[in-house]
């Protein structure tokens, strides 16, 4: 139940994916400020909306902060990095996650992998942005800025970017690269593909 939780899935945990949940957590925040609401919200409601967490398919950087790089972009942005520590994927972080998003295909695969039963809510970041524009949002439950109305938006958006990729295979370019030790153009890059996925999630999730 509530909140609408996405998981975010990468190699070590320390670029990529604690990007895209800083970056989601921060369209989401975003998002909410601009929606016309009785009263302005306390804070900490957008996590009580849609948490958003990442982990990694390695444990070697278990307990690490983000690489500095990733951290620069995400405050760059507007986000935050604090309280931030690198996790290995467990089973449980997948049984309790409505979507799954990860950095490349072979990610995908690890997690469907691991629990087969995710198949359905386990994408490749990229794949879901794209897949994301042929989605007919007018299809969706009605937008209620609550956990429980944020919650029911999002599972049935899941499920019907499931149904446009008809069970067709990610497309090599909806991979994210690998930005680890390289500078910080090359984390730049992978922020802006980042938010090109994340961003619209928000959007529909908060219309």
């Amino acid at each position: 139940m509530p909140p609408f939780t996405v998981l975010h899935v990468c190699l070590g945990n320390i670029c990529r994916s604690p990007m895209a949940e800083r970056l989601l957590a921060l369209a989401v925040r975003e998002r909410l400020a601009r929606l016309p609401v009785a009263a302005p919200p306390t804070v900490g409601f957008a996590d009580e909306l849609v948490h958003s967490h990442s982990t990694g398919t390695g444990g070697w950087h278990a307990g690490e902060e983000m690489n500095p790089p990733a951290a620069r972009q995400v405050l760059a942005r507007g986000g935050d990095v604090d309280g931030f520590q690198s996790r290995k994927l467990r089973s449980e972080h997948i049984d309790a996650a409505d979507l799954v998003l990860t950095a490349t295909a072979d990610q995908q695969e690890y997690v469907t992998a691991l629990r087969p039963d995710a198949t359905g809510r386990t994408f490749v970041l990229g794949e879901f942005g794209r897949l994301l524009a042929q989605v007919d949002a007018s299809v969706l439950p009605p937008a209620e800025i609550t956990p429980a109305g944020v919650y029911a938006r999002g599972v049935a958006l899941v499920a019907a970017v499931d149904a446009a990729r008809r069970d067709a295979p990610p497309l090599p370019g909806d991979d994210l690269d690998d930005p680890w030790g390289r500078g910080d153009q090359s984390f730049s890059r992978v922020a802006d593909e980042i938010e090109e996925t994340v961003v619209p999630l928000a959007r529909i999730l908060l219309p």
